[in-house]
């Protein structure tokens, strides 16, 4: 089974710095519109036997134009939403992003019982994601399209996928409709086919002046 893990298009809490988190969500920037209308393209010759998203709406905008274009209802897959910021959630600081940053990735690295300040810890991160790949798993798709969040991919493959290097997913940018692309299935495990930092429409729909806190790099 082939798994592509999409990230959402640019919400206007992504340019402003922001870490928004909660449920619904914000919408979707111009650019990230732009972001989302160019995937179908950028799929052209993949199969897509399925189009799962989280519940935030952000996730589902992103996943429009690709399932119009492929006459595929998505699936709404709880467990699939960003990691809740916690005591964080709205915050802008620099220092924020490193604290949230942080957290996630010492769960990466093994430390599940850190938990987000005023929020979840790495156990139910893990279990409530796992679970939802799991959910996509047992429906028999050859191919699936999985639109999730910067801080939540990066952390569930640092994790959970092998040829995933934890150190360098940590210093790198996951732009918006940044794909990850991996194989396997629950018994035998996943592998990392592809990480693709920037848009998949192309660099042209990248935005580095953004401070985006849960698809940056960690930097002091």
């Amino acid at each position: 089974m082939r798994l592509l893990l999409l990230r959402h298009g640019q919400t206007p809490s992504n340019v402003h710095g922001l870490l928004d988190t909660a449920s619904p969500g914000p919408g979707l920037t111009v650019l990230g519109e732009r972001q989302a209308a160019a995937v179908p393209h950028a799929l052209r010759d993949r199969r897509v036997d399925a189009i799962a998203v989280s519940p935030l709406v952000r996730t589902s905008l992103t996943a429009a134009p690709l399932a119009r274009a492929r006459g595929i209802e998505p699936l709404t897959v709880p467990g699939l939403q960003e990691i809740e910021a916690g005591d964080l959630e709205m915050a802008g600081e620099h220092e924020a992003h490193l604290s949230y940053l942080g957290t996630v990735f010492s769960w990466a690295r093994g430390d599940v019982a850190r938990a987000m300040p005023g929020g979840l810890d790495g156990r139910a991160f893990f279990a409530r994601y796992d679970e939802a790949v799991a959910k996509i798993a047992a429906r028999g798709w050859e191919s699936v399209v999985v639109v999730s969040h910067g801080a939540a991919i990066r952390t569930w493959a640092s994790a959970r996928v092998a040829g995933v290097d934890v150190d360098r997913v940590e210093r790198t940018t996951l732009a918006n409709t940044g794909l990850v692309e991996i194989e396997g299935d629950l018994d035998t495990g996943w592998r990392l086919v592809a990480w693709g930092a920037h848009p998949v429409g192309g660099s042209g729909l990248d935005a580095p002046a953004a401070d985006d806190p849960t698809g940056e790099p960690i930097e002091d």
